[in-house]
């Protein structure tokens, strides 16, 4: 009878490990049952399908042509530098972005497959099917911040320039000081070092501890607002009381969206960003990266600082009192678009 129990209790925990590390598939969009098809899309290279918005001037007589790359949880409708500059400011400058939700998120279809040169050829892809030209700029915001390094690493002979607004970091990226690391890390709220912790070193685990009720997930999907400063929460208060894209980033499924995204940002990194070289030695044009003195709790500034000093060819600005919500503060889009359409020096620390 006793071995009968044994046998029960570890074929059900055997079970409940499978479970928790195998997530549920994606409800891909246009499957039955599943979200339908509103967006505009693109046909990648491997089948795939890229969802996109279009904003700013029309791209036949633009100047400037940008690609937005989103962050975490969010989607292509959250698009914080075209969308929020003046119709005028827009138009002066014959700029046009197109903002694309990422794989998985939105009406993207899901890449399971998905790499850092996998989503750099992605956003090559996207370029060239809506004909943006030869080149073309790139600005991301927190882990499309982070994404925008993959586009230097694989596509810089692609782009006209980037910014990156508040960039995720990898703790773990090897040209960081160890002590440096632990220091920002320190800073987290703990409930962030766990999952960040679990998305590293065990990331077959990272759909069990964003689903396990015993200890709180990540602080942003979990709405802990302490994860934000005094800027952020002033920023935030003036956001619309209804979000009408409240629920369509994650319709397809948390884990090939926000889970997906945890894994690929603290997992064991495909290069590091140290190792880059200038994408314009001749100063052709410019790689920027805005950073909140104030974002302790999201992305740290004294590892921000780092990356500026070991990467000279980075024209670093740090905003005193500003949180991680900062290109959503009033008249702050126009400075960045500015900034790298332009060449204009912006007011920074």
């Amino acid at each position: 009878m006793l071995e009968e129990l044994t046998a029960i209790l570890l074929i059900g925990l055997l079970a409940w490990a499978y479970q928790a590390s195998h997530p549920p598939p994606p409800c891909t969009c246009g499957s039955p049952g599943c979200p339908p098809i509103t967006a505009t899309r693109i046909k990648l290279r491997d089948g795939r399908h890229l969802a996109y918005k279009e904003l700013g001037v029309s791209k036949q007589i633009a100047k400037y042509k940008t690609i937005f790359i989103h962050g975490y949880a969010s989607c292509m409708h959250y698009e914080m530098i075209a969308s929020r500059t003046s119709p005028e400011v827009i138009e002066e400058l014959g700029a046009y972005v197109v903002s694309f939700d990422r794989p998985g998120y939105g009406e993207s279809d899901p890449d399971p497959k998905r790499t850092a040169k996998s989503f750099a050829l992605d956003v090559e892809e996207l370029a060239d099917q809506l004909g943006l030209g030869s080149k073309f700029y790139v600005i991301g915001h927190s882990m499309g911040g982070q994404l925008v390094w993959d586009c230097l690493k694989y596509i810089p002979h692609r782009l006209a320039g980037a910014t990156l607004t508040a960039p995720a970091v990898n703790y773990w990226w090897p040209g960081l000081p160890s002590n440096l690391s632990k220091e920002a890390f320190s800073g987290l709220l703990p409930q962030d070092q766990w999952a960040i912790r679990v998305a590293h070193h065990t990331p077959c685990l990272t759909y069990w501890w964003n689903t396990q009720r015993w200890f709180p997930s990540f602080a942003i999907t979990s709405g802990n607002m302490g994860v934000y400063s005094r800027q952020d929460i002033e920023i935030i208060s003036t956001f619309p009381k209804e979000n009408p894209h409240q629920a369509y980033p994650r319709q397809q499924g948390d884990f090939e969206s926000i889970h997906r995204d945890q894994k690929i940002a603290f997992g064991k990194p495909e290069y590091d960003p140290m190792d880059l070289e200038n994408p314009f030695p001749n100063h052709e044009a410019s790689v920027h990266v805005w950073q909140g003195d104030e974002d302790f709790r999201l992305v740290p500034p004294i590892l921000q600082r780092y990356v500026a000093k070991r990467l000279p060819w980075i024209r670093y600005h740090e905003l005193k009192g500003a949180g991680h919500s900062f290109p959503s503060d009033s008249g702050m889009s126009e400075v960045i678009l500015k900034t790298l359409l332009l060449g204009e020096v912006a007011a920074s620390s």
